[in-house]
């Protein structure tokens, strides 16, 4: 083969076969050096990927004494904290104790007190209502009445007089009294919280009625009637113009009749003077009706005693009704005092359920949880290609 024939011709210029040649070695040398030069920046990316492994190991290590060591003091740290909340929990029980010992002390002192005064305005009012039952059993009931009927006369004033003393108190009224104009009635009562008095008569025209009984004809009878109705009519207008007098007596009197049936007689036979008599306000009165109006004298007197010491139990009621309202109110600060304290209490409990949590936090911490972490993240992260 002749090297110096032209081999590649490239437009007017030609190229021999030694000239190809001698470009296919240079250029092979020139891959060869490359190939070298690649397998060199190769070589040096991997050394290079090496030392940052081991420098990201030992700063990995460092990483980790450093946490440890903040580990250690966090540990330290909590540990004191745990210990200054205990201290602390421990003098907030006790000082809450000696408070609350110091408050049910006071508590109990003052409603020692209070249950006291208590008794002591019950005392008060037992010694009132013993007043009150000792009054009342002064007082004549309609039994003692009724069987208290006098020998010493059966019909006039000894009767009025017997049944007066028997149903009133001595102080209630008075016998043969002189009023403002000279007349003297039978019996004066005296009204409770008045200066008015009641008047009764007993001085009942009994002739005229023990006529109208022993009448055998009917003319004795008209004419006995004729006197009966005459005299009780002249009796009822003398009790009126005599005994009834504006401001000092009462504006109704009482004429006593000392017999029931004379009392019936004149409802069933002289109606006319019973209607008589209330039109001259006298009120005509048998022995039980008289009976009944000193029963009522009775409750009005009794009602007026009553109310004088009504004054004293009200008062007494009053002053009971306070101590009552301050034991209610010491009450009231005892339930809030019991309620600061559980609310407290509830408090030291979240606190310390708080601290039992973290404590369990910390004991079930691992630590090898982050360096693991670090090889897992440096295991997924690409590698670096040469050349980018």
């Amino acid at each position: 083969m002749d090297f110096s024939e032209i081999a590649i011709r490239v437009g007017y210029h030609g190229f021999s076969w030694a000239e190809v040649v001698l470009a296919t070695g240079v250029l092979v040398i020139l891959l060869l050096i490359l190939i070298a030069v690649l397998a060199w920046r190769a070589g040096r990316a991997r050394r290079d990927e090496t030392l940052e492994a081991v420098r990201r190991a030992s700063e990995l290590e460092v990483r980790l004494a450093e946490m440890g060591g903040q580990l250690r003091q966090f540990v330290e740290a909590t540990s004191a904290r745990d210990a200054h909340m205990t201290r602390t929990l421990d003098e907030r029980l006790d000082m809450v104790g000696r408070r609350l010992g110091h408050g049910l002390t006071e508590t109990t002192e003052r409603t020692d007190k209070s249950l006291r005064q208590l008794h002591e305005r019950l005392a008060v009012i037992d010694t009132a209502q013993a007043k009150i039952t000792a009054l009342s059993a002064e007082m004549i009931s309609l039994k003692d009445i009724l069987s208290n009927k006098q020998a010493r006369g059966a019909f006039g004033q000894a009767r009025m007089e017997a049944i007066i003393r028997d149903g009133l108190h001595a102080a209630a009224y008075e016998f043969q009294a002189a009023l403002s104009n000279g007349m003297r009635p039978d019996c004066l009562i005296k009204l409770p919280e008045s200066d008015l008095r009641v008047v009764i008569d007993a001085k009942f025209p009994l002739e005229a009625f023990n006529a109208h009984k022993a009448a055998e004809t009917e003319e004795t009878l008209r004419q006995a009637e004729q006197r009966l109705r005459k005299d009780v009519q002249h009796h009822i207008k003398e009790i009126s113009q005599k005994y009834l007098i504006t401001g000092e007596t009462h504006e109704t009197a009482i004429m006593f009749v000392p017999s029931e049936s004379i009392y019936a007689d004149l409802h069933e036979y002289f109606e006319d003077v019973i209607q008589k008599a209330h039109r001259a306000r006298v009120v005509i009165a048998s022995p039980n009706i008289l009976m009944l109006l000193v029963q009522t004298m009775q409750a009005i007197f009794k009602d007026a005693r009553m109310r004088e010491q009504a004054g004293l139990i009200q008062n007494e009621v009053v002053k009971l009704l306070d101590d009552v309202d301050r034991l209610r109110t010491r009450v009231i600060d005892l339930r809030k005092h019991f309620e600061l304290a559980n609310r407290d209490i509830h408090n030291l409990e979240v606190s310390s359920d708080k601290i039992v949590s973290r404590g369990n936090k910390i004991e079930q911490l691992e630590l090898a949880e982050p360096a693991e972490k670090l090889q897992d993240d440096q295991q997924t992260k690409p590698k670096l290609v040469a050349g980018e």
